[in-house]
């Protein structure tokens, strides 16, 4: 994985939110990945490719309502690190904002097979 690479997943994590289809949010994800919606294993991870679509497709934010971007920090071997914001509007009126940090493993053909989020919201 190189920082353009991850560049470029990144870009295309926030393109299959926005559009929520199906092929183009398995595409992100190895066969057997894991999601985990925060780092201290509270929650069980989401399982599988298949599982991590119909988690996305289950739980849709109206893509009028939000922004956001991320950009690489680090890339290590297959390992990548990324930083940046999300933002919750109605109306041009800030709701919710996160700061965030992805924490991302990837296979040989650059799908990731791990996925773990780190977040902040501001008060």
């Amino acid at each position: 994985m190189t920082r353009p690479q991850l560049q470029k997943w990144l870009d295309d994590y926030i393109n299959a939110w926005r559009s929520y289809d199906a092929s183009r949010i398995g595409a992100l994800f190895n066969e057997n990945a894991e999601y985990h919606f925060n780092p201290f294993g509270t929650e069980p991870p989401v399982r599988g490719r298949d599982a991590i679509v119909a988690n996305w497709l289950a739980e849709r934010d109206d893509p009028a309502s939000w922004d956001a971007h991320y950009e690489p920090v680090a890339v290590e071997g297959d390992v990548g690190v990324a930083r940046g914001r999300t933002r919750y509007t109605r109306e041009g009126v800030l709701l919710r904002e996160f700061a965030n940090i992805f924490v991302m493993e990837f296979d040989g053909d650059g799908r990731c097979t791990r996925f773990t989020e780190h977040f902040m919201e501001r008060r």
